[in-house]
């Protein structure tokens, strides 16, 4: 890929990943609900994103190459809090808070937990679309379930396999 096409694509993928979660907040906070969403899907999704961050952490990677993963879980974390609240489980949402927390930190107890998780992000990641599918599947309903997510991620996605 040219040079200069290559910053492009980082820098809208550094874009897109700005702005990728709110479509389907609006839809969330404009609905009022959360039916069509997967708890499941965007835990596992986090989970993936944190295992991802810490690594990259970990092995001091340059800033530029995981900048958008702080990004996009500050948005997951906003998303998880509007769904939990919608559906009336906050004192759950403190609990799974908690969870992640203490996660951040075994992670890196010993190198081959951090190397081992690193190498499960993708089978991570994999579970967090399938949950989703399956829940839409079941529901039989999309509700607030956002296309145009979707299609950013699909995006995001395909842009770090060129640019990577």
């Amino acid at each position: 890929m040219a040079p200069g096409l290559l910053d492009l694509v980082h820098l809208t993928t550094w874009a897109v990943c700005a702005v990728i979660k709110l479509p389907q907040l609006i839809a969330v906070l404009r609905a009022r609900s959360a039916s069509g969403l997967s708890v499941s899907s965007l835990f596992l999704e986090l989970a993936g994103f944190l295992v991802f961050l810490r690594y990259q952490v970990y092995y001091a990677y340059p800033l530029e190459t995981y900048l958008e993963y702080p990004i996009i879980i500050a948005q997951d974390v906003i998303l998880l809090s509007c769904i939990m609240h919608f559906n009336g489980k906050w004192r759950r949402a403190l609990f799974y808070a908690v969870i992640f927390w203490g996660s951040w930190y075994l992670l890196t107890l010993h190198k081959w937990i951090i190397d081992l998780a690193m190498n499960l992000c993708t089978f991570i990641s994999a579970a967090s679309k399938l949950a989703q599918l399956q829940h839409l599947w079941q529901a039989k309903d999309s509700g607030q379930a956002s296309a145009l997510t979707w299609g950013m991620s699909a995006y995001t996605c395909a842009s770090k396999l060129q640019t990577t």
